[in-house]
């Protein structure tokens, strides 16, 4: 960045008093001699906390970067959301403390953890923030969670025309923010470990139904009153529906900061240069455009608008960019290549933003009701909202922006039952990208795996895929609801059903967006039963697609499907634990990227019978792991996945490896089955899809006996058996999933029973029928149907055998009918 020119820097020295935010004070050699930044008061008594608490904890917590006793705590002026704080240790060293206001809150309001986590994650990139020293998520110690970082001494800019600043130098200041804001696009969500920060996708469409959600509880906290109000209400509500039906199909996924303008950026004391990024409470991962045009919203306020500003008319004449050349400077450095069609949906852009500001603006008024705003003016500045809406509405109407069409894909998907909006759009891309990418490069993968010095590398062509899934919002789909938007899309089981679907028509498409069995499952025992510790060491590597997993349960000495049988032995030692046993059927076990197994063993033979057995990790690095072999099904190696035999011999972990706890191995088990259950039934609808749709083709296509094979009687009556036979099923796999939902996977036993036992047995019947119809090409490796019989033959085993299945299923069709009995008794 160009620094200020020497001309202007005494002029800059007298007008700092009017721009500097956090302290009008150069750094000094001597600290005890800092005076408190001017824009601090005393603490206000409503936000007041117990200081010798807060200097306790720091004592105790390990911090060494801030010396006690404390010299001086202060409150920053304004603040419409988390009271923040300054403080001088001992030495004099100055920190920033914020913390989340008292009383209570509106749900998912002050996230200052994810605030410190996203200002942490940027520490070594580009993007210039603060130091953080500590997070204290406890509310015993000064009332709040709170965190704190380093002081940052530079300018704030409050007045955002610069009006004090020097006409020359404010295309450089504005120039910097624009800069700024393209480096915090840009950076890597993989290195950041912020791949899991938000849902991947939709942006828009959740943002919409958050902040609508949260401008309408806003609103009902203290209703306003009167016709004038009422009109003011229905304005908004009309503003609302025609967003929602203009969302633009862009899902460009960057980290977005969620609030980014001038006076959140703390510029050099004299170089037109940004030195730290603050206020991240609202970050998530979103689409970058959201930012550029919150940032631009003083172009559409009047002049000296309160809390976010305005800049009025004439804006060049003011040396400040127009906002046409501030967005194409934007795009320009961004690299963004198709320039006209942000431009033409700009006005969608920029109506969102200032109906967020709206909804933000309401919630102020609707803490101010409750005195819970951390500023005298919260009041006044939530009463602005309406205004908002108002020059969103005269935006709107000066263009035009149609609603979306959808296309006759999309109107015919959008009838399936249970799928919302987003999930239809969802299953578009997805059908796009397994249709267009996926299953044209599986010739493409096989040809690349041939030149690899083995098969057990990764062909090229699978990374690819799998960064531009991940960059287009298509990853972690199948995570549950409960655990978006830290990990992934917030699906239910019965809207992932239809993704799943499309995925199995290839037997790659799951792996590309990090779909895949077996880390599917051990993902979810991750996420459901992990430590913080497990969490942060195998579960974020595996949701970003850096490693891979296997479990291991199955073994070659007893019959496995009974895992009461199992005969791996996990016994403490110390502050270790020892594992001894031979698995195999250890899916993933082959993969090179395969760097943590979920082990399955006993650690107590004499507990009762379900509280022998218990989960912990093992990496495969460990010494004492030793893959013996691959093993084949039906002569399909599998590979660079794999299904392997490994064998544990004297394998020493720690105890921390241990998942929830020592007899809980069942419990986990059955949590693991929960969702995933299906999800092997899910992709089998797609696979059979696949299977009849080549047999239509082929018997349109070949003639014998003096007619097209479709003509044939027994060919047609096959077609149409397999036809019903996979819609059964889909109705029965969609029948669980929405069970699964609503009333949990324990109610939904039955049904996920039968489900098991009849998806495998429908695909291999529709696969034998497009395999006869095949003829000899059908048992082939020139078609799809060897591999998709394999699949769903090796499936009547895998996921539990039919026999067993059928057992659970007549078993409880006994007992209901015993109850029934009895009760007529």
């Amino acid at each position: 960045y160009r620094p200020i020119s020497q001309h202007s820097t005494a002029q800059f020295s007298d007008q700092l008093h009017n721009t500097v935010q956090y302290s009008t004070v150069p750094p000094s050699t001597d600290k005890m001699s800092k005076e408190p930044p001017t824009a601090t008061s005393e603490v206000r008594p409503r936000h007041a906390f117990d200081v010798s608490r807060l200097e306790a904890y720091l004592r105790t917590s390990g911090v060494t970067q801030i010396a006690t006793p404390l010299r001086s705590v202060r409150q920053f002026e304004g603040g419409q959301s988390n009271p923040t704080f300054w403080l001088q240790d001992a030495s004099g060293d100055e920190f920033v403390l914020r913390k989340k206001p008292p009383g209570k809150l509106l749900r998912s309001a002050h996230a200052i953890e994810r605030e410190y986590r996203v200002i942490r994650a940027l520490q070594p990139t580009r993007v210039p923030v603060p130091e953080t020293i500590l997070l204290c998520e406890k509310s015993s110690v000064i009332g709040t969670p709170f965190y704190v970082m380093r002081m940052v001494h530079g300018r704030i800019f409050r007045d955002i025309s610069l009006s004090t600043v020097p006409a020359p130098e404010r295309p450089l200041i504005y120039g910097a923010m624009n800069r700024t804001l393209v480096d915090l696009h840009q950076v890597d969500l993989a290195a950041a470990g912020l791949l899991d920060y938000g849902p991947p996708g939709n942006y828009y469409e959740r943002q919409l139904a958050r902040w609508s959600k949260q401008y309408r509880a806003s609103v009902q906290v203290k209703p306003r009153t009167g016709s004038e109000d009422h009109s003011a209400a229905q304005r908004t509500e009309q503003l609302i529906q025609w967003l929602n039906d203009r969302v633009p199909t862009d899902n460009a996924v960057t980290l977005v900061h969620g609030d980014y303008r001038l006076d959140n950026l703390v510029f050099h004391p004299t170089e037109a240069r940004v030195i730290a990024v603050l206020d991240w409470e609202l970050s998530t991962l979103g689409n970058p455009f959201s930012d550029l045009a919150y940032n631009c919203l003083p172009y559409h306020l009047p002049e000296g608008f309160p809390a976010v500003g305005g800049y009025g008319k004439n804006v060049t004449e003011k040396h400040i960019p127009s906002e046409e050349a501030y967005i194409r400077e934007y795009l320009h450095a961004a690299g963004v290549q198709h320039v006209d069609r942000v431009l033409q949906y700009w006005p969608f852009y920029m109506a969102f933003s200032l109906f967020r500001a709206a909804a933000i603006l309401e919630g102020v008024r609707a803490r101010a009701t409750q005195g819970n705003a951390s500023s005298s003016t919260a009041a006044m500045v939530g009463a602005l909202a309406v205004q908002v809406v108002d020059c969103a509405l005269e935006l709107i109407a000066k263009v035009q922006l149609p609603p979306q069409q959808c296309s006759a894909q999309e109107a015919h998907t959008s009838l399936i039952p249970g799928l919302s909006k987003r999930a239809t759009e969802l299953l578009e891309r997805v059908r796009v990208f397994v249709e267009e990418k996926v299953i044209p490069g599986e010739a493409v993968f096989e040809k690349q795996q041939a030149l690899l010095p083995s098969r057990w590398h990764i062909p090229p062509i699978m990374e690819h895929w799998k960064k531009q899934a991940r960059r287009t919002g298509l990853w972690n789909l199948w995570v549950p609801a409960e655990y978006a938007p830290a990990a992934g899309a917030g699906l239910t089981n019965l809207e992932y059903a239809h993704l799943a679907e499309m995925m199995g028509r290839s037997p790659l498409a799951s792996e590309v967006f990090n779909c895949s069995a077996p880390d599917t499952g051990n993902m979810e025992v991750l996420l459901k039963f992990g430590t913080e510790k497990q969490k942060q060491r195998w579960l974020q590597p595996l949701l970003s697609g850096e490693i891979r997993s296997c479990f291991a349960m199955t073994e070659p000495e007893v019959a496995s499907s009974d895992a009461r049988n199992i005969c791996t032995t996990i016994v403490r030692k110390g502050d270790h634990y020892i594992v001894n046993g031979r698995k195999w059927w250890t899916s993933g076990a082959g993969d090179p990227r395969c760097k943590i197994s979920i082990v399955m063993g006993k650690t107590d033979a004499n507990a009762d019978q379900h509280k022998q057995q218990s989960m912990i990790l093992v990496p495969m690095d460990t010494p004492g792991v030793r893959i013996v072999r691959p093993l084949n099904v039906f002569g399909y190696d599998d590979a660079p996945h794999g299904h392997c035999e490994v064998l544990f011999e004297d394998v020493c972990v720690p105890v921390e490896n241990m998942i929830l706890g020592e007899g809980r191995g069942f419990e986990i088990a059955q949590a693991r089955l929960g969702p995933g259950r299906i999800h092997h039934c899910m992709r089998l609808i797609g696979v059979a899809e696949r299977c009849l749709e080549a047999m239509c083709e082929r018997v349109l296509s070949r003639k014998a006996f003096g007619g097209r094979l479709a003509r044939q009687g027994t060919i047609v009556a096959d077609i149409a058996h397999s036809r019903a036979d996979i819609d059964q099923a889909r109705l029965l796999v969609l029948r669980t999933a929405h069970m699964i939902d609503t009333v949990g996977a324990r109610e939904a036993r039955n049904e996920i029973s039968m489900i098991k036992a009849i998806a495998p047995l429908m695909t291999e019947r529709v696969v034998d029928r497009a395999i006869q119809a095949h003829g000899g090409a059908g048992v082939s490796d020139d078609f799809f149907l060897a591999r998709a019989y394999t699949i769903a033959r090796t499936l009547r085993l895998a996921d539990g055998p039919d026999e067993v299945h059928r057992m659970v299923i007549g078993r409880r069709e006994l007992a209901k009918t015993v109850k029934r009995m009895q009760a007529k008794l």
